[in-house]
């Protein structure tokens, strides 16, 4: 019994960070099609007032777009992936606090040793 609970358990987490997953695959596509598509748009406007295509291309307005929502890809990338695998997540502070537990506990062995 408590060993189906278990594995329901873990179905739904893993099910939860598949859809995690997922959309920020699915916001990364949109993210590139959507990017290429407004580039495209301003790099034929600005060649159509005279610019280069190599100056189109550098003009901050076709870059912006890229930066400040890959900024936003960044941190959806770091909700998703970055902060688990730096090691801040929740086992992160279940070992912190049995860390701090147990030199607590060495602490209070070294003074009860001494008296």
């Amino acid at each position: 019994m408590e060993s189906d609970f278990l594995q329901e358990q873990n179905y739904i987490r893993a099910k939860k960070r598949v859809k995690e997953i997922k959309g920020f695959y699915i916001h990364l596509m949109v993210y590139i099609v959507i990017n290429i598509m407004i580039s495209g748009v301003i790099v034929y406007g600005l060649m159509h007032s005279g610019d280069t295509f190599v100056e189109a291309i550098q003009n901050f307005g076709t870059i912006s777009t890229w930066l400040f929502w890959g900024i936003g890809m960044f941190f959806h990338w770091l909700g998703v992936f970055g902060f688990k695998s730096l090691g801040l997540g929740k086992d992160w502070e279940e070992r912190k606090i049995r860390e701090m537990m147990e030199k607590d506990d060495e602490q209070v062995k070294k003074i009860s040793r001494k008296y």
